[in-house]
This record gives C-alpha cells, structure tokens and sequence, in this order.
C-alpha cells in the first residue's frame, strides 16, 4: 500500500515553497521519521520526513520545483523491499572516499556527515570539503554555509533593483561568480527596502556606562551558571529594559493598521541573530513574564536552532519589538532598519572604554552606543528619547528594574 507524502503545513502566510534536496531516490528504503527531502520557503528551510517505513516509490516533485501546501512530494510503499541496492551500496562506498580526499590530514573528521543539501551544492560548484566552513555539530557543514563560501568576496546586487547592471570589462567577467539569491535572503532584502519605502523612520541615540552589569555579572555568573545550567549575558539585561521602557512607552510597542493604531499589551521580543543563510529574528515570548535564566535559555536556544537551520515560522512569528546586537560582529555606532510591522527596533554595539567625566573626574568607563530606530508616523520623538532614556537608566542601575522605576 502506498502512502502519500505531501507538503507540510510551513507557517502562517507562507503558501509556497521550492524542493531543495531529494535525501532518497525511488526504490531506496527509508524509515519512519527518515528524512526524504528539504523544502526552501522564503523564511526557513523545512526537512520532510517519511510517515512509514517501507521504500520510496516515486518522487512526484523533484528538485527546484515550486510546491504549494499540501501538494504531493512523493509515495511511500509501507514494507516494500528496496530495489535499488547497488546504489545504495556504491553510495555507502563512495561516501568514504569523498571523506577520505576532502578530509584534514589529520583525518579528525573522517566520521562527521555533512548535509545532504551541501554535499550536493559542493559537487555542484566543484568546491572541495576543506574550502568550505562547517557551523552545523562538530563541523558539519550546512547548505547555508556552502552558499555563504560561494557568495564570499562577491558584491551582491540589490533584488528590487530596476536600472541595469553597468557593463564591465571582458578580462573582468571571466573573474565573476554570479550565485543565486536564496529565496530567505531574497526575503531579507524585500523586507528591509519596503520598511525604508513605507515607514517614516528616525533614529535617536544615547549612550550607556555598562559597568554596574559587568560588575553584577562577575560577581554572580558562577553561582548563576551552576544553577540555572546556563550563562548570565548581557541580552538577559537588555530584554528586561525594553520591557520595562515599553511599558512606559506602549507606542513603541503598537503598529500601524490602516488608519488604526494596534497597541499590545504583550511583549513578544525579536533577537537579531546572524545566520550563514542571512539575518533571521527568532522571537522570545511573553519576555515581560520570564526570568533571567529563561530568558537567557530561551535566546541561547533560538540562537543554536537558528545557526543550524533547525528554527520553525512560528518561531519568527508575532514579534512586537526586536533587538540588534551588532557590537557581536566590533560596531561602534549604527542605525538599525525596523522590522515591519513593528514601530521600533533597538540597536546594541561594542563596548568600549572611553575617557567620562564622573564626579567631576575624568575616568575611563565601559561604553556602549545604543540607537533606537522607530515609525515617526505612531512615535513621536519625545516618546522615543523618553524610550531609550529609560533603557539607559535600567542599565546603568539594574537594582530600577527590581523596584519597576
């Protein structure tokens, strides 16, 4: 009996999706939860697995087709015997091979397989295994970090651009490597330039001494860590003081609908998190109701699932303001694009000693640059200031976030 293998269910507004990677091929076995083939939306990527044991009869929809929900991707004959051995063994043969030659001399990744998808995408662009940077568990290499090696060093061209490419030199052209946009990145870019295109957005700035935090922090992040298994970072800080700012400022956390103003009284926080697949923003929810400990398991577990591909639509859904941390990557300053629908986003930079004037004393502190950028059309500026000086004054004094001032 064949067992139909269909489109999954992939989110809220996402009615889509691309076949990426076939894992099997027709008369292959495969088992129960064995993954049959990756689906590509333009907000994730989505594995398939099988519903039955048995062997697969048919691939219906093959690779860089573009599938609607629920189409049909494939049967599954439910206790078939496979009839494709000797591919399947010379699969299992060349496997160690294709290890063997791309492997370190030191032969430590010998036993590490990497994804179907990248394994596919190397052979592809002939790049061979050591050119390539694994982030996935103990190096494996993704089909994002492929892409991510591939597009290095190449400038990419804006999606949404209308004038055509200037014409470059023959020498030039054969130094090239033109890569498709993933359909995530593709998003990305829509996203951000129809944000610049629609809200009118205004960023402010302040800045914030960030030495009672890392004065709290070293003096409890031993006993924080043994007991709540997991390290106190400062994103922990920076969620507690949005929260407490967007009380204050319940503007900066609404959006827009028409001609009406949606104001929320929950506060579902956006975290910013790079990805070799482009900038995605995982949501912690109800960060209003959760400690610090959960907040930091929570983003420390969004932030793992996101770098290895393993982050699900819901999880990017329904965020009401989101924070950036580009002082990850050496930022000092800059101007962070919302992240529509929302009405605010806050950017978070290096910290950095500089020479303040304290007491009348000039004294080196640990500074960090903040900048918040919002919707001028539902915030107003003494709304956003007032915002960002409350954020500051919850930092810079942790013991207001106790007392709620």
């Amino acid at each position: 009996m064949a067992t139909e293998v269909r489109v999954p269910t992939l989110g809220e507004s996402v009615t889509e999706a691309t076949v990426a990677t076939w894992f099997k091929q027709p008369g292959e076995a495969v088992a129960v939860d064995e993954m049959l083939c990756e689906l590509e939306t333009d907000k994730v990527t989505v594995e398939v697995p099988s519903p039955v044991a048995g062997v697969l009869e048919e691939i219906v929809a093959k690779e860089g087709e573009t599938v609607e929900l629920d189409a049909l991707l494939a049967t599954v004959v439910e206790g078939g015997e496979a009839t494709a051995p000797a591919k399947k063994e010379a699969k299992a043969e060349a496997a160690p091979a294709a290890a063997a030659a791309s492997a370190p001399a030191g032969g430590s990744r010998s036993d590490v397989k990497d994804a179907p998808s990248a394994e596919k995408m190397m052979a592809e662009n002939n790049l061979s295994r050591d050119q390539v940077s694994g982030s996935g568990r103990d190096g494996r290499v993704m089909k994002g970090d492929v892409q991510a090696a591939l597009a290095g060093g190449v400038s990419a061209q804006p999606v949404a651009a209308q004038t055509p490419r200037a014409p470059i030199a023959a020498d030039d052209a054969s130094r090239e490597k033109r890569v498709r946009m993933t359909k995530l990145r593709q998003t990305i870019a829509k996203r951000l330039k129809d944000s610049q295109n629609t809200a009118a957005m205004l960023t402010t700035y302040n800045e914030v001494d960030m030495g009672a935090i890392m004065e709290l922090r070293k003096e409890y992040k031993d006993q924080f860590e043994k007991k709540h298994g997991t390290k106190l970072g400062f994103m922990s800080f920076f969620v507690k003081a949005c929260v407490h700012a967007l009380h204050e400022v319940p503007e900066v956390n609404a959006e827009i609908d028409g001609t009406d103003v949606i104001y929320k009284d929950y506060y579902h926080m956006g975290v910013a998190v790079g990805t070799p697949n482009g900038l995605v923003v995982p949501i912690v929810r109800d960060a209003n109701m959760l400690s610090f400990a959960q907040i930091e398991k929570t983003i420390a577990d969004l932030g793992k699932r996101a770098r290895d591909g393993k982050l699900s639509v819901a999880d990017m859904q329904g965020g009401t303001f989101t924070i950036s941390n580009g002082g990850v990557y050496g930022s000092l300053m800059s101007s962070p694009i919302l992240n529509p629908p929302q009405s605010g986003i806050l950017g978070m930079h290096k910290i950095q000693e500089r020479p303040m004037v304290v007491n009348g004393q000039i004294v080196a502190r640990p500074m960090m640059y903040l900048a918040l950028s919002y919707d001028h059309r539902i915030v107003d500026g003494a709304g956003a200031v007032t915002f960002l000086v409350r954020v500051k004054e919850a930092l810079e004094d942790p013991r207001r976030l106790l007392m709620d001032l």
